[in-house]
């Protein structure tokens, strides 16, 4: 009897009041109040409460609300990158509005000049997105593989801007399949020669019947109406009849 006691309070008291539990057990085996098997069997049960360790808690879950922007322009300008679809459907469920809009930034530049060097802040207002945005959606892309990270340390206490990459082959065929639909921009400048052909090249006189119509002196009615009057006829009189 006094042993399933003895039990129950092991089994519900908390860690700290074990060393007291494990005193009052082999103070009751001294006494006769258990046997011996039974005080084994409850001094083993309250080794094993002693080295119980706690269970890993859950990872938590990375929030996918994104930061809220404080201007309407951040707005305008995270909404329009997160449209743009720079990133597959399914990479970019994976982040949040704000880093999706981060990514794209780092997409497009990574696209024009083979790595974006653009610093974070830079980055960050492009997107219209926070700076801590930018850097959790570089750590999370990282983690899945999806850029590459390049430091470039300058000294012991000073870094320049890291160098990324986009090395994910899903996301390098999304950005090339784009491109062909004519969705990125091209650093080329327009071609003006033709236009500047087209400005230096002298006037060709009109040939054919426009031409001599137009080489024809104008009356000095030109450009106004012209009234067509025909004169009477010869021998012929109006006489008003009665």
């Amino acid at each position: 009897m006094f042993s399933e006691e003895l039990r129950r309070s092991i089994e519900r008291a908390p860690r700290d009041s074990l060393p007291t539990l494990s005193a009052a057990l082999w103070k009751a085996f001294g006494a006769g109040a258990i046997t011996e098997a039974e005080a084994d069997a409850l001094s083993r049960l309250i080794e094993a409460r002693k080295t119980v360790i706690a269970a890993p808690a859950a990872p938590a879950r990375r929030k996918l609300t994104g930061s809220r922007p404080r201007a309407p322009e951040s707005l305008e300008r995270r909404r329009r990158w997160c449209a743009s679809s720079y990133l597959p459907p399914a990479l970019a469920a994976r982040f949040t509005p704000a880093e999706v809009a981060a990514l794209s930034v780092i997409a497009v530049e990574a696209g024009h000049a083979g790595k974006c060097d653009l610093p974070i802040g830079r980055i960050a207002a492009l997107a219209g997105v926070s700076e801590s945005s930018v850097r959790n959606a570089v750590r999370a892309a990282r983690g899945l593989g999806l850029v590459r990270v390049e430091e470039r340390r300058v000294s012991a206490f000073r870094n320049d801007t890291n160098l990324v990459s986009v090395v994910s082959r899903e996301w390098r065929a999304w950005l090339m399949r784009r491109a062909e639909r004519g969705g990125c921009k091209s650093l080329k400048g327009t071609n003006k020669k033709g236009i500047d052909t087209a400005r230096e090249a002298p006037v060709r006189p009109l040939q054919g019947a426009i031409g001599r119509r137009m080489a024809e002196p104008k009356s000095p009615n030109a450009g106004g109406l012209r009234f067509a009057v025909a004169p009477p006829s010869a021998g012929k009189t109006h006489a008003r009849r009665s």
